[in-house]
């Protein structure tokens, strides 16, 4: 027990939460002055109801500053910092627009929970209780230090509180009042930074509806990148693999055929250029900086993708059916992605021979598929082979969860002996 007792006292944590509240007693003086002076210009008034005016006056303007949010944020990073509470920051509260190149509806009221009446008063009754628990330190803690210093010095001691008089005797009994004040001081400090840890995750910490508002941000930032990862994955491996084959294509036409040649090699910097406005409004996404416009590449852009394909020496047979064009916004946006990304992976694993895109749109959906060949009883890691394309797995997993999000339909797997399909259906909308 007296282990329990004298353990907090020795660490160096219990008096900067003494410090933390010293620190809020100094801080309200300004507003005390504040509520004394109105009370100073009724002098003849009775002295018990000044006090009361003034204290009423300071409690108010506690109160109002605790209602401001910047207070609350500055509460909660001061006592991370004295206290060792770990307290997360509150839910930012700001509102949230839809991104251009989001694949799933999104809210434009953030968080979805407002904070209740209790929750805005929770601040003010923390400065409350931390500048009440301040000024009682301050003022006991004071007086204790004061007599431990000054007992064991005078001619004469003696210890006088509301008409009660203590002599202190001379000799090691003075020593002995004077380290039991020291003592009583330093129980003092720990006493408060004990009950200030204990009220400020009730007071500063997040309520429930908080909490739900700070597990929805959260949600949000993995979302977030997630689809940056997505973007990235779909691009910027869509175009190390279209690169690598026409730099091939360039390095062995280059002597033979020197048009084709540089025409592998516009293909490659066409597809790098495209890959950098990805890869620099990712980056800039990830430092927060700025929002920038963001790639659109839609349906309408996949004639320039088979186009780079074909330039790198591969065989495209397209077919186009139904009012493709009318298919605007997050679907078509993701439809070129879902595509690009079926080519990718015939690039990769298919052994030659020509790859079929379908882009068909009816009035109740549209379907997408891309079919290449894998050679006899061969399946999709077949061809040019994993040695070639090392590749992370995260492809089709990602295409199925990009599906389901737009509440389509994904099949992925052998078509027959010599060949792999990808097909994906998505409920559509045409527009006017």
């Amino acid at each position: 027990m007296i282990r329990g007792i004298i353990r907090p006292l020795l660490r160096g944590s219990t008096y900067s939460g003494a410090l933390f509240a010293l620190c809020g007693a100094v801080a309200s003086l300004p507003l005390l002055l504040c509520a004394a002076l109105p009370v100073l210009a009724w002098p003849s008034g009775p002295y018990g109801v000044r006090v009361v005016l003034t204290l009423l006056g300071w409690t108010v303007l506690i109160g109002a500053v605790g209602l401001v949010r910047a207070t609350r944020r500055m509460l909660i990073a001061s006592a991370r910092r004295l206290l060792g509470v770990p307290l997360p920051d509150p839910a930012s509260g700001r509102p949230r627009r839809a991104n251009a190149t989001d694949t799933a509806p999104t809210s434009d009221s953030w968080p979805p929970n407002a904070p209740s009446t209790v929750d805005r008063w929770r601040t003010p009754v923390w400065l409350l209780l931390h500048m009440a628990l301040g000024w009682t330190g301050a003022l006991i803690g004071g007086l204790l230090l004061l007599a431990a210093l000054t007992i064991p010095l005078g001619a004469e001691a003696a210890v006088s509180l509301s008409g009660w008089t203590v002599r202190v005797a001379d000799g090691w009994s003075r020593w002995a009042v004077a380290l039991g004040c020291a003592l009583l001081a330093a129980v003092l400090c720990a006493l408060m930074t004990k009950a200030l840890r204990w009220l400020a995750p009730r007071l500063l910490g997040p309520s429930p509806a908080e909490r739900l508002a700070l597990a929805a941000e959260r949600e949000r930032q993995l979302a977030e990148r997630n689809r940056l990862a997505h973007e990235l994955h779909d691009s910027i491996g869509h175009t190390l693999t279209a690169a690598t084959i026409q730099a091939a294509v360039a390095g062995e036409v280059l002597t033979a055929d020197p048009a084709a040649a540089r025409a592998a090699l516009r293909g490659i910097e066409e597809s790098a250029r495209t890959a950098l406005e990805d890869l620099d409004y990712v980056l800039g996404v990830l430092r927060e900086e700025k929002a920038q416009a963001a790639p659109t590449r839609t349906l309408a852009d996949l004639p320039e993708l088979l186009d780079r394909l074909r330039r790198a020496g591969s065989v495209v047979e397209p077919e186009f059916s139904g009012e493709w064009g009318r298919v605007h916004g997050t679907l078509s946006r993701a439809a070129y992605r879902i595509v690009q990304e079926g080519l990718t992976n015939a690039l990769r694993h298919g052994a030659g021979g020509p790859i079929q895109v379908r882009v068909a749109a009816a009035p109740d959906g549209l379907e997408l598929s891309v079919v290449n060949r894998t050679g006899a009883g061969s399946g999709a890691g077949t061809g040019v082979g994993p040695a070639a394309f090392p590749t992370s797995g995260h492809g089709l997993p990602g295409l199925a969860e990009r599906v389901r999000l737009l509440h389509g339909e994904i099949e992925a797997g052998p078509d027959g002996p010599e060949h792999w399909r990808l097909a994906v259906r998505l409920p559509v909308r045409l527009s006017p």
